[in-house]
């Protein structure tokens, strides 16, 4: 094997990996839900993955500082990311099933065209629609009966959605730190401001139940692979693999979070998918598809248009 196949093997190992630590993390979730509340588990979770992002930093001397002047960016980021999204992704996977919460979540590249519309003012494509529309009917197909009727709670889809808005605007201040800050330092800072800001809500709501719950070695595992694999290392993984083959391709295993999910709930959950659910993600993955091939074609064509060749990662410092 050249070392060109090696490292391209590397990469998708890594990127394969993330996918599925992310997937598992819904089902991790639940479980650690059976003890502890939605608030706590994300204090922990993000608690302990400072911990150990401070402890890579230290080991590897990356020695790379914030700006004063990026303070206020970097509050509003971790205010819409991990505060405002975790706020809305927990409560929803506590309402609704994993795998529900999986495919609602993993449209968040669906809505982003429209984002780029509004906040840059960049072109919508026709396909961009069409994904659009094909992934919101697998969404209703998934959480709705024939009559219409919510099959999954209307809050726990209102929480997951208010997920995915959370993550479209955290997108518009990542936009303006990506050009400056490595990921690794972005993700740092994110997890540890997210930690203060649920630090106060933690204590207000839930350390009485905190101090007097008794976990199962379970409840901890979860917990710990939660910040482990689900808020480190997946996120270290990830940009690995847009800074070696970039973002729209990296994207594309994305789309097998939701069906990690589903395996893995049905394996240690129990959760029944029936034709509804397998029908509705696969509609909703058709329509990322459809999205992500048009960002590919459109990047090609600016490539083509400007005479030059892309770089995998137009930021280098991931």
């Amino acid at each position: 094997m050249s070392n060109l196949q090696h490292n391209k093997l590397y990469i998708y190992t890594l990127v394969s990996l993330a996918v599925i630590f992310w997937g598992v993390s819904y089902v991790w979730t639940k479980i650690a839900f059976a003890y502890y509340q939605p608030i706590t588990v994300m204090l922990i979770r993000l608690t302990i993955s400072s911990l150990l992002m401070a402890v890579i930093y230290r080991a590897r001397n990356l020695g790379e500082r914030v700006d004063r002047s990026d303070y206020k960016a970097f509050i509003f980021l971790s205010l819409f990311s991990p505060f405002f999204y975790f706020i809305g992704e927990n409560f929803g996977v506590y309402h609704v099933s994993p795998t529900v919460a999986a495919v609602i979540i993993a449209t968040i590249p669906v809505f982003s065209p429209i984002l780029g519309y509004v906040a840059f003012r960049e072109r919508v494509t026709v396909v961009n629609t069409l994904g659009f529309i094909v992934s919101f009917l697998g969404v209703m197909v998934m959480v709705m009966d024939g009559d219409f009727q919510f099959t999954a709670s209307p809050l726990g889809v209102f929480f997951l959605f208010f997920a995915v808005f959370s993550a479209l605007v955290n997108i518009i201040f990542l936009k303006k730190l990506a050009a400056k800050y490595s990921s690794f330092t972005i993700i740092r800072v994110q997890n540890f401001l997210g930690a203060l800001f649920f630090l106060p809500v933690f204590l207000i709501m839930d350390v009485g139940d905190f101090i007097s719950i008794r976990p199962s070695w379970e409840a901890i595992a979860s917990l710990i692979a939660l910040a482990v694999f689900g808020s480190t290392l997946a996120f270290m993984f990830y940009t690995s693999g847009v800074r070696a083959i970039g973002i729209a391709r990296t994207a594309i295993f994305a789309n097998l979070i939701p069906v990690v999910t589903a395996i893995t709930s049905f394996i240690f959950l129990r959760e029944v998918i029936d034709l509804n659910r397998i029908t509705g993600m696969f509609i909703v993955i058709c329509g990322l598809l459809m999205t992500q091939i048009s960002n590919i074609r459109r990047q090609r064509a600016n490539v083509m248009e400007q005479g030059v060749l892309p770089s995998p990662d137009p930021d280098r410092r991931k």
